[in-house]
């Protein structure tokens, strides 16, 4: 059976990846291909998954449809020219963070196409949301292509370039935030004299439910809240002490911080 797909990178993104097209039946074990670096991470994958794992990727990148680009940012400048001629005429996924088509279309100019990828770590248990911006519009094969890989990590949404550095500060560094008020929560938790196990339980049970139940409703997020909230209770207290300190001007603050930052990577 020929090579399909070669993934430049085994780390958690690329594993999730991996295990998603197999249970989708996208591809069989043996058309998939994965390498690394000096790591175990490549043959501890093909081990666990079947997948095929090669040193001497530019043999199997020339036979491949596609090549998802998984390795670190910082690995990039690494890649050598040899391995950016045998990409000659195929369609490139990156799923690189803070590196832009310019940069990635410079090192593989002879790709296809280049799609440029926004993930997030839920991605990792099928959880996540992904934003992608093709470089040039893609055919109805590769579309379909993109729309399988990116679907094993959860949701995806197409989106033009100039937005993903604003998606990187929402849904990409977003999971952060999350944890960090799961975190908060835990915390306020013991300090109202829970336990620390249940006070975990009770804020990780709460994030996850009250998360649900937005994705399943029809209302807003502010139908939702006033809904819990009684006039005089003890939601209501809550939220005056949330809005006093001003919570939304300081969550719009953080992600426009992040949008910066994703900004100055793209140019470093």
């Amino acid at each position: 059976m020929s090579i399909r797909i070669v993934f430049i990178g085994a780390g958690r993104m690329a594993s999730a990846i991996v295990r998603g097209l197999l249970e989708e039946e996208h591809y069989a074990p043996d058309e998939i291909v994965c390498t690394c670096g000096d790591d175990p991470s490549g043959p501890e994958l093909a081990e666990q998954t079947g997948i095929q794992f090669a040193k001497d990727i530019n043999k199997v990148v020339r036979k491949a449809e596609t090549i998802v680009l998984a390795c670190k940012p910082q690995q990039f400048s690494e890649i050598d020219d040899a391995l950016a001629e045998a990409a000659h005429g195929k369609l490139l996924l990156s799923i690189l963070a803070g590196t832009p088509i310019s940069r990635l279309s410079a090192k593989f100019c002879n790709a296809r196409n280049i799609v440029r990828t926004m993930p997030n770590t839920p991605g990792q248990i099928g959880a996540g949301v992904t934003a992608f911006a093709p470089q040039s519009p893609l055919s109805p094969k590769d579309q379909e292509i993109v729309e399988n890989t990116l679907s094993s990590l959860g949701n995806y949404h197409q989106v033009e370039e100039a937005d993903l550095d604003a998606v990187t500060a929402i849904s990409g560094s977003g999971p952060a935030y999350v944890f960090e008020f799961a975190a908060a929560l835990r915390e306020a938790g013991i300090n109202c004299g829970l336990d620390e196990s249940l006070s975990h339980s009770l804020a990780v049970d709460t994030l996850l439910g009250a998360a649900m139940l937005l994705a399943d409703s029809e209302d807003s997020p502010e139908d939702l809240r006033n809904a819990v909230t009684s006039p005089g209770g003890t939601t209501a207290a809550a939220l005056k002490v949330l809005s006093d300190n001003d919570l939304r001007g300081l969550v719009d603050q953080a992600v426009t911080a992040a949008k910066t930052r994703s900004l100055e990577l793209a140019e470093e």
